[in-house]
């Protein structure tokens, strides 16, 4: 769809509006997920919102969802837990992130995570969050770990990217919570 020439993308909600029929990321189950009814059914049951990239609110560069989540502290590692209470921890799941295979090469993914991380750091302000999880798919841990997300003690596909780094990255060392 694009060749190289500099497009405006923006973010926003997924909508009717959005051709989900012609995305492709290559990765079936995320595909499926994504062009199929299931989306729409965790949009509907309030289980995940889900946001795309778009130029013009049709074709869809990207998307990502996002939901709560509570992890147990002690899969974290206990340097970093050493304070918390031990009970679950509140937290935000980046679910499923996709971006369409004809942008390879284009950093659609790092712009999807850096929204991705953004709204999560806004909504922490509003419901406590301490970190942003997820679980790594089918060839996506790399790109995680290159983002400096952290696996879990417990689980090595599942990472997670601490809150109060999040706060450095958009609101900088004053950000008041």
């Amino acid at each position: 769809m694009i060749e190289n020439q500099k497009i405006d993308y923006h973010f926003e909600p997924l909508g009717n509006q959005h051709d989900r029929a012609a995305f492709s990321c290559g990765v079936k189950v995320l595909d499926q997920y994504f062009q199929g009814d299931p989306i729409r059914q965790d949009i509907s049951r309030k289980l995940t919102n889900a946001f795309v990239l778009t130029p013009d609110s049709k074709f869809v560069a990207g998307f990502y969802t996002l939901s709560s989540i509570s992890i147990r502290g002690e899969d974290l590692p206990p340097a970093l837990t050493r304070k918390l209470p031990r009970r679950e921890l509140g937290s935000t799941l980046i679910g499923r992130l996709g971006r369409d295979l004809s942008l390879r090469g284009h950093h659609i993914g790092k712009m999807l995570l850096e929204d991705a991380l953004y709204r999560a750091w806004m909504s922490s302000k509003l419901v406590s969050s301490m970190a942003v999880i997820t679980d790594a798919k089918e060839g996506s841990r790399d790109f995680y770990l290159k983002h400096k997300f952290i696996p879990f003690e417990t689980r090595p596909t599942r990472l997670f990217y601490p809150m109060k780094k999040i706060d450095l990255m958009f609101g900088g060392k004053d950000a008041v919570r």
